[in-house]
């Protein structure tokens, strides 16, 4: 018969669940595994709400196994750590993003790219190698393989650092990759939500001009005067775009919603490429005539391997890049998820686990 999620491991652990597609979070008992000679154990103190915990605690995309405890932007303080482990010891300030493992023996793996990785293991409801279901960090506390583990500058807080994790490090990575993090380079960032307004931080600090493309001409003062950006542009408004037109190198679409390709298409230079790291739930039509007329490109990315998550952490830290981010406490996160759902937050939750859960915590 099988165990139940309190006694698959021998560490009791206490988080929120979703029991069902109501996507509705309550208290939940399970364990955690014993310290393996690889692993690091934390208490975890921070855990950032993305949209994907959204989508995953309502089975959006038909993958999630229940109880689902979500989460994948963790911080906190390292309390044991494995014999084998080398980069860790206790005390230290740490985050899981959102992978625990993967295969370690195919090309993606062998060149730091786990997040590419066919059998990549995400850090919650998914089976792990040992064939129990991962748990998030909406929990008091966490254990992964230090492989898997980032260390956290000293200097960038942990509350409004979290969400870096996974938003950081989707915007940062494709702005590298795909060459647009030289200084003086034009970027554009369609959307201003979790993962938006970090891009503009990011983008910032590479020394690039930025030009935030939304739908809603209310976030103007906001882009401009408070997160740097350099101009913005309203995509429903045809004069704006289309004076625009084939001025910058490249885009990053942030969007999850369904939305037109075709005029962010041209607003690319020749050669330009038109990033998407948002995850729209069903087909954007692409639009192939403009791709020909110079060249351009249209790619996706999906967050970063880990040494590069590292990179990126630590790029946050010497330019103090955070998240603008609203601390809730645990038994607020229904509440947070309907407010996420209408995009009523600037711009990330986070929920203050290590005060929400230390009266309860063994």
């Amino acid at each position: 018969m099988s165990k139940s999620p309190e006694e698959e491991h021998p560490q009791k652990a206490f988080g929120w669940a979703a029991r069902d597609t109501s996507g509705v979070l309550s208290p939940f008992n399970f364990s955690r595994r014993d310290t393996g000679d690889e692993d690091v154990r934390f208490k975890v103190l921070y855990c950032g709400i993305c949209h994907s915990d959204l989508h995953m605690v309502k089975n959006d995309w038909g993958m999630s196994v229940y109880p689902v405890v979500p989460g994948h932007e963790i911080v906190g303080v390292v309390t044991e750590v494995g014999p084998k482990v080398k980069t860790f010891k206790v005390g230290d300030k740490v985050g899981v993003g959102c992978m625990v493992g993967a295969c370690h023996s195919c090309d993606s793996c062998a060149n730091d790219l786990e997040n590419y990785c066919p059998k990549m293991i995400l850090t919650y409801s998914v089976p792990y190698h040992d064939g129990t279901i991962t748990y998030g960090g909406y929990s008091d506390l966490m254990v992964a393989n230090e492989r898997y583990v980032v260390r956290f500058p000293e200097n960038l807080p942990l509350d409004a650092g979290a969400p870096l994790l996974c938003a950081g490090i989707t915007v940062y990575s494709p702005m590298k990759y795909f060459g647009l993090s030289k200084p003086g380079t034009h970027l554009g960032v369609v959307g201003l939500g979790g993962l938006g307004h970090v891009a503009v931080k990011f983008a910032k600090a590479f020394g690039a001009k930025v030009t935030v493309i939304s739908t809603s001409l209310s976030k103007k003062e906001e882009a401009i005067e408070r997160l740097g950006a350099d101009s913005f542009l309203v995509s429903r408004d045809p004069e704006q775009m289309e004076a625009a037109m084939s001025t910058m190198d490249g885009i990053i679409d942030t969007v999850s919603a369904i939305h037109p390709l075709l005029p962010l298409i041209g607003l690319l230079k020749s050669h330009g490429k038109l990033v998407m790291v948002g995850a729209p739930d069903r087909p954007l039509e692409l639009p192939i005539f403009p791709l020909l007329m110079g060249r351009k490109i249209v790619a996706g990315s999906a967050i970063g391997g880990m040494k590069e998550t590292q990179e990126m952490i630590d790029f946050a830290g010497k330019h103090n890049i955070t998240a603008d981010i609203e601390l809730i406490s645990m038994d607020y996160v229904n509440t947070a998820m309907e407010r996420l759902a209408k995009a009523d937050v600037r711009y990330r939750f986070v929920i203050d686990i290590g005060n929400s859960f230390h009266h309860l915590s063994n």
